[in-house]
């Protein structure tokens, strides 16, 4: 017994001691790219309260130096985190019919507000307040919101000039009325990927506004 004592000792004596991993030696947008990530991550699965710059830093691989020495605090973080990953509305689309169109226009919102930056918005909204909450979701309008009313009124103009909108339907209104319901199903209701459903609100909500 005391020889094999003996053996064990030496053998945990010497085992290699694990060290915490170094941070990964990147710069410019290779940098910027993964700490983007890692707080549209964190934001998502812990919530603005609990997010830190030292654990984006940690869920990065990288010191918190780097972060600070771009963003003074985590909001100015999170703001550019959503500036740079909110998916672009895109041109719009043209398949030759008007709800072929809006469809693709609501789907592509859809995805938006279920992407990974969305997911973010989303737990932003849960827990701040209105006044609070605004700074972020400013960018969600600029960003997504705003570009894609102005996808739905290119899309009824070219509807109105195939007859398939009546005149004088395309109004800053009803160009607002999908996202506004898309964001209240989100805030209000506890809305899902398949509540948002781009048929339901194409067919019962949007065409018959604009139909002839």
């Amino acid at each position: 017994m005391p020889a094999e004592t003996d053996v064990a000792r030496r053998s945990v004596a010497a085992a290699p001691t694990r060290s915490p991993a170094a941070p990964l030696r990147r710069r410019g947008e290779a940098l910027e790219s993964a700490i983007f990530e890692a707080t549209l991550r964190l934001l998502t699965a812990d919530g603005y309260a609990r997010l830190t710059m030292e654990g984006v830093a940690a869920a990065a691989q990288t010191g918190k130096a780097a972060l600070y020495r771009r963003w003074p605090s985590k909001e100015e973080l999170v703001k550019d985190a959503l500036r740079a990953s909110l998916p672009p509305a895109g041109p719009a689309p043209d398949t030759g019919g008007l709800r072929g169109d809006l469809m693709e226009v609501v789907t592509r919102l859809r995805a938006a507000m279920f992407s990974e930056p969305g997911a973010a918005v989303r737990a932003i909204m849960g827990e701040l307040d209105q006044q609070r909450a605004h700074v972020f979701l400013t960018i969600v309008l600029e960003r997504v919101v705003q570009p894609t009313t102005a996808l739905i009124g290119e899309v009824l103009a070219r509807g109105a000039a195939r007859g398939e909108v009546r005149p004088g339907a395309v109004t800053p209104l009803v160009t607002d009325v999908v996202p506004a319901l898309m964001l209240y199903r989100i805030k209000t209701c506890g809305g899902t990927a398949v509540r948002l459903d781009p048929a339901a609100i194409v067919d019962e909500v949007l065409l018959p506004i604009v139909r002839p």
